[in-house]
Formats: structure tokens, sequence, C-alpha cells
């Protein structure tokens, strides 16, 4: 396990499509529907040769970053790209931390590495909503552990890249990540991230790794049936952490309200979910329409904002068409989504978003690339026997 492949080691992570469960996600143990799309990050890992222990490259800027390693963190060695650690690099900087610090808690000394992404999830630089925190994340962790002798199962792959996210951000539910570490479409409900957050400090990364992640799980759905699933563009980003932070800080996250939206979202998903197992077309449409009209309830109570005008019209202009459409994700910007039945006309919608200045988005179900990659049947909340049988003794001469 202490070897360091002397080649390049490349991961990618697809994108995603929230389609039921936004907001409610949120809370733990709360179920979401979300598809991965074959939009991908790729990142690769290859030997630091630079002057720095770690060097990071992203399309997203112009340089590669080096940096260093120091007692308190990853520091950059030029002072013109301290603040590409809290923006373009953050991503990357959590993971590696986290991965030295599991690496440490194995007796593994760290590694020099360089980390390189490209991602087609982006627009012109700008982010078109399609989960891209999340699948650099995802493949960030996957070829840092590959390059560094640490090949690891998809369950032990999502675990480390949750917890790599929530240094950085505990709000989001991490749905992201799960499409872009099992892809397909799956049934995701968050652990407590605050809860991880907390054992990550004072337990360290091996312990939270075992630990049971109270409300945490994933099931594999299979995808519409006799359905196209169409995305269109807004061309404004939106940041989720920002209509996150935003919901808490009204009282409507702690009211009669909020628990009644998580007891109707959650009938949503289930209907969603058993029209998916059943393959029923149409019970899929009405659940997605009653998935719009519950965002749109939660705009109105809250003002957050939900429904922009361009996401107004992408899903006005669906229904004229003859199809169902909500916003995918957050909403504010970002993307929305139809469901189209063998009725309606791809092209037509297409034609109608352009006309709207809304772009449509070339996007198709995510498969997996392996066997071993794809979705659970059901996964969560304990960790797999075979990662607590292999670190238990690790954990047992731990410090506590």
């Amino acid at each position: 396990m202490n070897s360091v492949n002397p080649t390049a080691v490349t991961a990618r992570a697809p994108g995603k499509l929230m389609i039921a469960g936004e907001y409610a996600v949120l809370t733990p143990g709360r179920p979401a529907i979300v598809a991965a799309v074959d939009r991908y990050v790729s990142v690769t890992a290859t030997p630091c040769t630079t002057g720095g222990d770690v060097e990071l490259v992203t399309d997203l800027l112009s340089h590669p970053v080096p940096l260093r390693r120091t007692a308190t963190g990853l520091r950059t060695l030029l002072d013109r790209d301290r603040e590409h650690l809290t923006g373009a690099l953050e991503r990357l900087v959590a993971v590696v931390h986290l991965i030295d610090g599991l690496r440490a808690e194995l007796g593994m000394e760290p590694v020099r590495v360089r980390l390189a992404v490209r991602s087609a999830l982006h627009e012109a630089g700008t982010k078109i909503g399609l989960g891209s925190s999340g699948a650099v994340t995802a493949a960030a962790v996957h070829a840092l552990t590959r390059f560094t002798g640490m090949p690891l199962a998809a369950e032990v792959r999502f675990r480390l890249a949750l917890l790599a996210s929530i240094t950085v951000d505990a709000a989001p539910s991490g749905a992201d990540v799960a499409a872009s570490v099992w892809h397909g479409w799956i049934c995701y409900s968050p652990p407590d991230r605050t809860a991880l957050l907390h054992s990550l400090r004072r337990q360290g990364v091996v312990r939270t790794l075992c630990a049971p992640w109270s409300g945490w799980a994933v099931q594999a759905l299979p995808p519409p049936a006799d359905l196209t699933l169409m995305a269109g563009w807004t061309g404004s980003p939106a940041s989720t952490s920002g209509k996150v932070s935003e919901l808490r800080t009204l009282g409507w996250w702690k009211s009669r309200a909020h628990h009644d939206f998580l007891a109707r979202s959650g009938g949503v998903v289930s209907a969603m979910g058993s029209a998916l197992e059943q393959r029923e077309p149409q019970l899929l449409l009405n659940a997605l329409d009653r998935a719009g009209a519950l965002l749109a309830d939660l705009d109105g109570e809250t003002g957050l904002n939900i429904y922009t005008d361009r996401l107004t019209a992408l899903c006005r202009t669906a229904r004229q068409c003859g199809a169902v459409a909500k916003p995918s994700g957050a909403g504010g910007g970002d993307c929305g989504i139809a469901l189209l039945s063998s009725r309606v006309c791809p092209d037509a919608l297409r034609h109608r978003w352009s006309s709207e200045g809304i772009t449509p988005l070339v996007l198709s179900t995510a498969p997996p690339p392996t066997a071993e990659a794809g979705p659970p049947q059901r996964v969560g909340p304990q960790a797999p026997d075979y990662l607590r049988g292999a670190l238990t003794p690790l954990i047992e001469r731990a410090p506590r």
C-alpha cells in the first residue's frame, strides 16, 4: 500500500441532475433522486517534479499552482495564488489534505503529486449546475488513492469524498458526490454532515470512516422507461450553498411548514422511485409534476427566488410542448429539466427553449464504467465489513 504509481493515473466522474427532493435532502435521512449524466470531470495524478510538494492544475486557471505542506496545511509558494485555495482549487486542496490525514493515521508518508483537472461541466468557465464540485471531489479521491497505491471500492471512495466535501462546506447534502461515484439513477439519503465533521475533527479519518453514518443510504434505480430526459441551462450560474445558507436563516427552517415540506417531499420521492421501479411512465410524469409544484410552494413561502424568469420560461415552454418540467437543484439559475413522453418532439422543445434564451444541453444517463462502480441495490449506514476488518487494528491503536 505504500507504493506510488510512477505513471499517470486518470479518474473521471460524471456530473448530475437533481430530479426530486431538493432542499428536503439537506436534512439527514431525507431522500432525493439524482441522475448522473454523461458530462465528466477528469483528474490525472502524476509525480510532482516542480519545487513544491503538490502541484494543482485546473482549466479554470491559466497556470499551475505549486503548494508546500506545512504543519497547518497546504500553502502556496507564490502569494498571487493564495486566493485560489478558497476558490478554484478548494476541493482539490480538501482532498489532498484528507488523504494526507488518512495516510498519516495509517503510518504512511505523504506523497508528492501533481493533480490536473479537466472539466466538461462548465460553459466558457461558468458552472452550469451539473454538480461540478461533487464530480471534482469524487474524481480527485479516485485518482489520488489509486496513484498512492490505495485502490478503494466505491463505497469507501464515497465516504472519503464526502468527508473532504464537508471540510469545505457541511451544508450541501452530498447527492452530487454520490451520483459522481455510482453513476446511473439513485435514491440518496444523506448522513448528518455536522456530526461527521465533528467526528473528523475529534477522532480522525479512520474512526470516522468506520463509524455508522446515521441516515445515510444509497439505492440503485432504473432509468425512466419510454421517457426522454432533457435539460436546459438558463445561462445564469447559481450558488447552492448560498441558497441553503439563506434558507437556514429564515424562520421557515424551524417552522411547522418545514416539517410538512419534508413529509410531502418524501411522498413525492417515494412515488417517483416506485414509478421508476415499476416502469410506469405516466406515474413518473405525475411525480415530477408534483416535485415542481412543491418547489413552487417553497418559493412562495420563503421568497428564495427558486423560479427565476428563465426557469419559469423553461417550465412553461416545456408544458406547452406537452412535457413536464421543473428546476433541477436549488434553482435561482443553473438548469431545469423536462421529461418527455414519446408523443413529444424533443427538437420542438429545443427550439422553444432556444427562443427563450435557454441553452438545451445534450445529455444522457452516465452508465457505470465497470460492474464494481455501478449503483448498489442499497448501502448505508454501516461501514462495509471488509473496511472495518482491515482498519480495526489501527483504530484500536489510535489515540482516543
